[in-house]
């Protein structure tokens, strides 16, 4: 008894290191997976079918991609370095769109992050965010008003929610808002944490013009919270790695689409 339970942990701790190598990765071959972690391509195919069945894996030919952010949600650092390069052409599209003497509000996810970091020439500007992530980047500007959200912190977001977070956001009012989806199934947003999805509702509901953030591996997967529509943004700005029937299903609706190029600098 006392062996199998011993195996059970080691196969639930070797699909746990392949999940965290996938969500880095985002996507890898059976033999690479086969090689890196010193097992067959049919234990490999095993570990990958348990994943898929939790949701957290899509199998592909030959090997397997992350279901984007559905079921699991990484750290903040981690977040931060799954599509960066989507990410950052996402933000520089984003900031084209701010004018100097405007008040925006951006979420608490990577890509406002790195939105965070394009705002450096526009001034004057006023940024509302209940994250950590994009105040660190903007703190010391003296061009930035930074009005940061309080209420209760989660170290896992590295950011603020609850309810005297959305009580802030409901007393302001912003130019623009600057938010992501963890997910976007047939159109509508999603995310698994209902206090995260709250603030992001109330973001949108306090801006003239909303602009929603989401690189390609977002589309085609879904999570518990629906927190809205691509329909009720004005803008979406994705990257042209989107595949063709997203984009099409994008076209449906009437907000202006914009892709961004990950090889431009």
């Amino acid at each position: 008894m006392g062996d199998d339970s011993q195996k059970v942990r080691g196969v639930d701790g070797r699909r746990q290191r392949i999940l965290n190598y996938l969500l880095k990765e985002t996507a890898a071959q059976v033999d690479e997976l086969a090689e890196r972690f010193g097992v067959s391509r049919m234990t490999v195919h095993r570990d990958l079918d348990a994943l898929s069945e939790q949701g957290f894996v899509r199998k592909v030919h030959g090997g397997a991609r992350v279901q984007s952010f559905t079921l699991v949600e990484t750290d903040f650092a981690q977040r931060g370095t799954i599509a960066t390069a989507e990410k950052r052409a996402i933000a520089r599209l984003a900031a084209e769109l701010v004018q100097p003497g405007q008040i925006i509000a951006i979420d608490d996810s990577s890509t406002s992050t790195f939105l965070a970091e394009q705002l450096a020439p526009i001034s004057p500007l006023t940024v509302i965010t209940n994250g950590l992530g994009p105040l660190e980047r903007l703190r010391g500007d003296p061009g930035k008003t930074v009005i940061c959200l309080g209420g209760t912190y989660y170290e896992h977001f590295h950011a603020f929610f609850g309810l005297v977070c959305e009580q802030a956001m409901r007393g302001l009012r912003a130019n623009m808002a600057f938010i992501s989806a963890q997910s976007i199934w047939d159109n509508t947003l999603y995310h698994s944490e209902e206090d995260v999805a709250k603030i992001k509702l109330t973001m949108a509901s306090v801006a003239t013009e909303r602009v929603l953030m989401a690189n390609s591996q977002k589309f085609g997967v879904t999570a518990l919270h629906r927190f809205g529509d691509v329909a009720d943004f004005d803008i979406i700005i994705t990257d042209c790695g989107i595949s063709a029937p997203d984009l099409d299903k994008l076209r449906e609706t009437k907000l202006q689409i914009k892709l961004a190029d990950p090889q431009q600098t």
